[in-house]
């Protein structure tokens, strides 16, 4: 596509991914490692809600986005159960309470990363490369229209790999 602005991926790492969420490393052999206070809920009656989600592989890059969506009372995890690598695009508010398409950041984790999106972060929808995922994914639902905001956004962007890191 020509005229979109490209967004290069960069590795994730726990603190360039801060402003947006907490990266979940996978802990070494024999040790447990506990995430529970990097979890949020902000409604009283919403109730945990744990999923499976299968994901193919996207068809070509770069990525194409023109969706974000965003939690606007939870935040919402996503950990490998088998991946390679994938993207985690993410974005702050902007002014207006959408997503600052000037700030939107891209990232490839590797299959031993989970991410877990704060509050409100915009985020484009699980995007896996190489090969297809299984992901657990956790957030708190109450069945309401404020469980997920979707936006098709004005500026659509592309998303691409590292040089020298492609499929």
């Amino acid at each position: 596509m020509t005229g979109v602005p490209i967004i290069t991926a960069e590795p994730l790492h726990a603190d360039s991914f801060s402003e947006f969420g907490e990266v979940i490393q996978r802990p070494p052999e024999g040790v447990r490692e506990f995430f529970n206070d990097r979890l949020e809920n902000n409604r009283t009656d919403a109730r945990a809600d744990l999923s499976l989600a299968t994901i193919k592989p996207v068809d070509q890059l770069p990525l194409h986005a023109t969706v974000m969506e965003r939690h606007p009372f939870s935040s919402q995890t996503f950990l490998p159960l088998k991946a390679s690598r994938y993207f985690v695009v993410v974005a702050p508010d902007n002014d207006e309470g959408g997503p600052d398409l000037a700030r939107v950041r891209a990232f490839v984790a590797e299959g031993n990363q989970g991410v877990t999106y704060r509050c409100g972060i915009w985020h484009h929808g699980m995007t896996v490369l190489d090969e297809s995922a299984v992901m657990a994914v956790l957030m708190w639902c109450d069945g309401s229209s404020g469980d997920e905001e979707f936006l098709e956004i004005d500026m659509p962007f592309d998303v691409v790999l590292p040089t020298g890191t492609e499929t």
